[in-house]
């Protein structure tokens, strides 16, 4: 998962009756390691799913596996996350990419763990 695509879809399983919903996400590499945000903060359905344990898969490049999604708490990678958006979105989506940096969304950032 070392490609930089613009978007992802993000597939997460329910856990109440095993089937996936899909959501695009945007993605940006930081030293090599791919993270996502939930731009709708605390309150996306896909982000709880994903601390509850959920089941992921990310599609990308017309390929799709499982991944793993871990939250990131240091504060230095979440703002060098952050202009990572910045550089990579901020130019064709000012509005968008200065949300995904509030502190609600910021405090959900995730790495992506590619899953064997």
């Amino acid at each position: 998962m070392l490609t930089d695509p613009m978007e992802i879809i993000l597939w997460t399983r329910h856990a109440d009756d095993g089937r996936w919903s899909a959501r695009p996400v945007w993605l940006v590499l930081v030293d090599g390691h791919a993270y996502v945000r939930s731009a709708f903060g605390r309150r996306s359905a896909w982000y709880r799913r994903v601390l509850d344990g959920a089941a992921v898969r990310v599609e990308a490049d017309g390929a799709q596996g499982p991944v793993t999604l871990r939250p990131v708490t240091d504060p230095g990678l979440v703002r060098r996350v952050s202009d990572a958006y910045r550089d990579k979105y901020g130019l064709g989506w000012p509005g968008p990419v200065e949300s995904m940096n509030l502190p609600g969304t910021a405090a959900t950032t995730m790495r992506l763990h590619a899953r064997g």
